[in-house]
């Protein structure tokens, strides 16, 4: 009997199965056709009892045919596996990585200030660690110690004149005395009619000439004095010259280079002898376009790699100024030597393992190159996997796995994205915390897709976080197809 394409099959007049009339069914109905010719009952679509035949032949018919209408019922496919993460509340913070080299934040010239003189020693090396006024470097003496050898004689000199002078002085006072009696005798004499005219004008011209010789040799004093105040202004100067044989470190710092040399001849229009990293303060330098230079602001945390190792700092300087000609401003981050590092946050890149044999709190050196991580911003939020975000014409969308009457499905979702990092994204709305999002492959999926979700941590074989479990209907070790692992970056 044949009905829409189906065989029915009889024993002993009871219909056992229907079967399909195709090509496909075609080794069945043979196959069943061979048993039964087996047990000694007639073959065909239409088969009735015979003779004597037992109930236990047709029992073994009918096994066959059931067998057989088992294999031939399709099977149902089985929904793609996709990759899902559950969402999550926390904490994101955005960085903006900053290139640049390690700089002196001031520094110090120690220049010669005298000319014509050799360097006789060198007593600082580059690399050691000075106090304000240590001497670094010795200059030639000879040359100032002859000079100051003679303005001593220029002294001596000085002090004998102006002794000399003060010995005329009184000489010449006491003849003024003597010169003013003997005036005031021959004046009372000439009234009386004693003495003539010409005693009277002697007496009066010894007084003027003794009294002209008191204030020459007053004035000898001064001269005198004045020749000792120039020796002595002399002798400072020369000390002066003296003292800048030795050159001094201005400022307390680190030796970042040396360039004196015993034997050469130093002046002051020559290079520094030696540069000086003022307080040993170092800081990174960084030139960052100016469309970044807007986010920065002055005292932003901010993780430095450098030399092998990560230091906290912060934003110290930006400066106001962006070049006409590169579009790019200048960035100072301060480095602090001996703080520890910050906790490393999942945003943040890990750091390379430490040099060997470097120290934690040694300053790296200038002209190294520093790599800067700046938290720019920080928000709490929902957060997804970088990778669930489908961006689209109209926008960025998410794909959320969704519980229906026929199991899970695809639904997605339109979705408004805040700060992001290397692997994750703030959702302002469109997700909330405990949905599903489709990490990976989302891009070749529809609204209404039946899926099988399985944790991310299963599928990628990863430790699952703190909390994590993977989903009540998630088939692991199941045979089904799986979609590509691509990242969703827009269709």
């Amino acid at each position: 009997m044949v009905s829409k394409g189906l065989a029915l099959w009889r024993v002993q007049g009871r219909a056992l199965a229907f079967l399909p009339l195709s090509p496909r069914h075609a080794t069945c109905h043979i196959r069943t056709r061979a048993v039964l010719t087996r047990a000694g009952t007639p073959t065909g679509t239409d088969v009735t009892a015979a003779g004597d035949r037992t109930t236990a032949r047709a029992g073994l018919a009918a096994a066959a045919l059931l067998l057989c209408a088992a294999v031939a019922l399709p099977a149902l496919p089985q929904a793609p596996s996709v990759t899902v993460a559950a969402a999550a509340r926390g904490t994101l913070v955005e960085r903006v990585t900053l290139t640049g080299t390690a700089v002196a934040r001031e520094e110090a010239m120690v220049v010669p200030q005298i000319d014509g003189l050799a360097v006789t020693a060198v007593l600082a090396e580059e690399g050691d660690r000075v106090a304000q006024g240590q001497v670094l470097a010795r200059l030639s003496r000879e040359a100032v110690d002859a000079s100051l050898a003679q303005n001593a004689a220029q002294i001596a000199h000085a002090e004998a004149s102006i002794a000399q002078a003060q010995g005329q002085i009184a000489e010449a006072v006491a003849n003024q005395v003597q010169a003013d009696a003997a005036y005031a005798r021959t004046r009372e004499l000439i009234g009386r009619g004693d003495a003539s005219r010409e005693t009277f004008e002697q007496r009066q011209a010894a007084q003027s000439v003794a009294a002209a010789r008191v204030a020459a040799a007053q004035d000898a004093l001064g001269l005198a004095r004045a020749d000792r105040a120039l020796a002595e202004a002399q002798r400072q100067e020369l000390s002066v010259r003296l003292a800048r044989t030795e050159l001094r470190a201005p400022v307390a710092g680190l030796v970042s280079r040396r360039m004196a040399r015993v034997g050469a001849v130093v002046g002051v229009a020559s290079e520094p002898l030696f540069r000086l990293v003022t307080g040993g303060t170092v800081e990174m330098e960084a030139a960052v376009p100016e469309a970044l230079l807007a986010r920065l602001r002055v005292g932003q945390a901010a993780a430095l790699f450098v030399a092998g190792t990560q230091r906290p700092g912060r934003v110290r300087l930006i400066s106001p100024e962006v070049s006409a000609t590169t579009r790019l401003g200048r960035v100072r981050i301060s480095l602090d030597p001996d703080g520890a590092a910050p906790a490393p946050q999942p945003a943040a890149r890990p750091a390379p393992p430490p040099a060997p044999g470097a120290a934690a709190s040694a300053l790296p050196a200038t002209g190294s190159f520093v790599r800067a991580e700046v938290e720019v911003a920080r928000r709490d939020g929902v957060l997804v996997p970088l990778s669930a975000l489908l961006f689209q014409v109209d926008g960025p969308h998410v794909a959320l796995v969704a519980q229906s009457p026929d199991g899970p499905v695809v639904r997605v979702r339109a979705v408004s994205v805040g700060l992001r990092d290397d692997s994750r994204a703030e959702l302002d709305d469109g997700v909330a915390a405990g949905d599903r999002v489709v990490t990976l492959s989302g891009t070749f999926l529809r609204d209404g897709d039946r899926v099988t979700p399985v944790a991310a941590q299963v599928a990628a074989g990863t430790v699952p976080p703190a909390g994590a479990t993977a989903p009540d209907d998630a088939v692991p070790g199941a045979a089904a197809p799986t979609l590509a692992a691509t990242t969703g970056t827009g269709r």
